[in-house]
Order: C-alpha cells, then sequence, then structure tokens
C-alpha cells in the first residue's frame, strides 16, 4: 500500500489538507498527518484545531511515496521557515519519491528555499513573480517528474486525484471514484 504523508504547520489550509487526505483514504492510500510543531494539535488558517496522527520529528526519518504540503498564507511561511521540513522535502526530492504541494506552498516553500530545482510548477496568486528557482505554469495541477502542484483550494480535487493516480500508476480508480462523488475530473 502507498504512503503519503501531509504536512501540517500551524495556519495550514484545512480545506486543502483535508480534501486531499479524503481522496487518498478513499482510494485506498495511507495517509498520515505530521505535525511540523512541538505538539500533535495543530490550528488551522481559520482556527480549525487539528490533532495529527503524529509530528514530524517523530517521522522524519521515515520514507513516504510522496508528501504533501498544503499552503494557507500562515501555515506555508511556517513550512517554509522549518529546517526540519526543508530536510524532509530534500530527502524524499532525492529518492524520487512525489512531492505535493499546493497553493502558496509551492512558491513560499519550495521555491524560497532553492527546491523548485527548475521544474515546471503552479501556485497561487502572484507568488510566482517572486521565485527564481522554477518555471511557472498556469494551470490547474502541473506535473515534472515528481513534482505534483496543484494551484488552489478550487483545484483541490483535481490535485488529489491526480496524486492518487500516480501512486497508483493509472488513473482508472480515481476517475471511476470521481464520478462516483459527483466530480468531473
Amino acid at each position: 500500500m502507498k504512503k503519503v504523508a501531509v504536512l501540517l504547520a500551524p495556519g495550514f489550509e484545512e480545506a486543502e489538507a483535508i480534501i486531499t487526505i479524503d481522496i487518498l483514504r478513499r482510494l485506498q492510500i495511507e495517509v498520515e498527518t505530521l505535525a511540523c510543531a512541538e505538539s500533535r494539535a495543530v490550528v488551522s488558517y481559520h482556527n480549525i484545531p487539528m490533532v495529527a496522527d503524529s509530528t514530524l520529528a517523530e517521522r522524519q526519518h521515515t520514507l513516504y511515496d510522496a508528501i504533501v504540503l498544503p499552503g494557507g498564507p500562515q501555515g506555508s511561511v511556517n513550512l517554509a521557515a522549518n529546517p526540519a521540513v526543508l530536510q524532509f522535502v530534500e530527502h524524499h526530492d532525492a529518492a524520487g519519491k512525489f512531492i505535493c504541494p499546493i497553493c502558496s506552498a509551492a512558491a513560499r516553500v519550495l521555491g524560497a528555499n532553492g527546491l523548485l530545482k527548475g521544474r515546471r510548477y503552479v501556485c497561487s496568486g502572484d507568488l510566482y513573480e517572486n521565485v527564481r528557482d522554477g518555471e511557472y505554469v498556469d494551470a490547474p495541477v502541473v506535473e515534472d517528474g515528481n513534482l505534483i502542484s496543484g494551484k488552489g483550494l478550487g483545484l483541490a480535487f483535481d490535485f488529489a486525484l491526480t496524486i492518487a493516480a500516480r501512486l497508483q500508476g493509472n488513473e482508472i480508480a480515481a476517475r471511476d471514484h470521481a464520478e462516483h462523488i459527483y466530480y468531473s475530473w
């Protein structure tokens, strides 16, 4: 079974995280939420408290098939400022695992820290204007090698279904599930 880590920093965009977790779990992909803070309790962008499965510190040396970085104005800033997050991303990227930022995370976490490595990506708003590390593409979801980036909350289903399809090696189950939940993908 494929295994995904979703990194939750204080101020994370809760809907981007929950939609992705929900879709992946429905498609039989194991998801572990990791708090990028001292405790497993993390408060989201809209002040919704959540308790993660574990902390990043406890799983720092675990290798997942993919890591998801939700956005959120403060959440992505907190991810980008956390050396353990950057090391975790670098380790997974070097191992060829999927790196999956959505919304502001591609620009603020990866782009601001030289982790896009020239790859094509998408992010929310005009954050791409400050990124010198990658090639911005205006699309709902952009794939480049092991990087899968999503534009933002309104496209979280596209983002999650794309991740699921790549992890499973085909799109059939993801397309069937999209139809099952009345989502045109």
